[in-house]
């Protein structure tokens, strides 16, 4: 098996990891999914990454039709919109990527068009967007990290998408514990990139505040009697898998990215889905229940919804 075609669906911080890494390499066609509007403006103005903008090819879901890669890279509320749009994008070979924050969007995509077209992978990224484009540290970025939910592990599709990174600038690894490394990843999500959403400072508060550290530690803890409830074993991981990329102190994870420019976050997917499993499995999640509901009501904060100039009603406290 050799991939010679690639389509990204989500040309955002995450997707352009994979389209800076793989636009100088010659001997593949590299697509973006998209449609109307947005499929316009990315043909007239590209893609802005770390300074330089790109002009991979524009597909319509129809036109990127049984791709050798499908790498999914959308934000968690966008996926369900997205799935017709997958199902059309999927051939019989078609190997499907998804990139996405959480441990379920491999799921989801797989009861759309079948777990057999699923290579279960994460990425670790700290990208942000500036007035030019997306930007990332490319030496300090750890990259892809993929491979089979099960034996044989050595298979053909992994060893493919080892070719095709192989002479690129993206990092990768391949791993037997792939499960284990997905929750790895939704861990650090969860302690690090919710408590800052929260205060509205730079990933350097766990390291100076021993009040966010123990807000953090409050929510491993819940996070790992979940994990283990389900059977999986995070110590099997390598142990570069306990952290993200090198970031300064002042760096802010993609929660409070999203605060920050007036967006709705993905806190359902952090939060929300980790009290969907705790109620489920009768563990109690008191620091993440209160980390979910405090979000979505800064969400609603940015939506207005707490403006109450010229409001002279009286009101108290219940």
């Amino acid at each position: 098996m050799k991939i010679k075609s690639v389509a990204v669906l989500g040309a955002g911080a995450v997707g352009s990891y994979v389209i800076w890494g793989l636009s100088e390499k010659s001997d593949i066609r590299l697509g973006v999914i998209a449609e109307g509007e947005r499929a316009e403006r990315l043909k007239k103005n590209g893609c802005a990454i770390n300074g330089k903008t790109y002009h991979p090819e524009v597909w319509t879901p129809d036109e990127a039709h049984d791709v050798d890669l499908m790498v999914i890279a959308l934000k968690y509320g966008s996926l369900e919109g997205a799935l017709e749009s997958i199902q059309k994008v999927t051939g019989e070979h078609t190997v499907i990527m998804s990139l996405m924050n959480g441990v379920d969007s491999e799921e989801i995509i797989g009861r759309t068009v079948g777990m057999e077209h699923v290579l279960p992978a994460l990425i670790k990224v700290a990208s942000h967007k500036e007035e030019d484009g997306y930007h990332f540290d490319p030496p300090t970025t750890l990259g892809i990290i993929f491979g089979e939910p099960s034996a044989p592990f050595d298979s053909e599709r992994v060893k493919a998408v080892e070719e095709l990174f192989a002479d690129t600038g993206i990092h990768f690894r391949f791993t037997e514990y792939i499960q284990e490394e997905i929750w790895c990843k939704f861990c650090l999500n969860v302690c690090s990139n919710l408590p800052q959403a929260i205060l509205g400072a730079g990933v350097g508060c766990y390291r100076d505040s021993v009040h966010m550290k123990a807000i953090s530690d409050g929510l491993k803890r819940e996070l790992e009697a979940v994990a283990q409830a389900k059977g999986i074993d995070m110590s099997k991981t390598e142990s570069s898998s306990g952290r993200g990329s090198a970031v300064p102190p002042s760096a802010r994870y993609s929660t409070l990215q999203d605060l920050d420019a007036g967006c709705h976050t993905e806190i359902d997917m952090f939060s929300g889905e980790l009290v969907r499993m705790g109620k489920e499995l009768g563990i109690p999640m008191p620091y993440n229940e209160y980390t979910y509901h405090m979000i979505k009501a800064l969400e609603e904060k940015n939506d207005g919804k707490f403006d109450y100039t010229g409001k002279e009603e009286l009101t108290w406290s219940k």
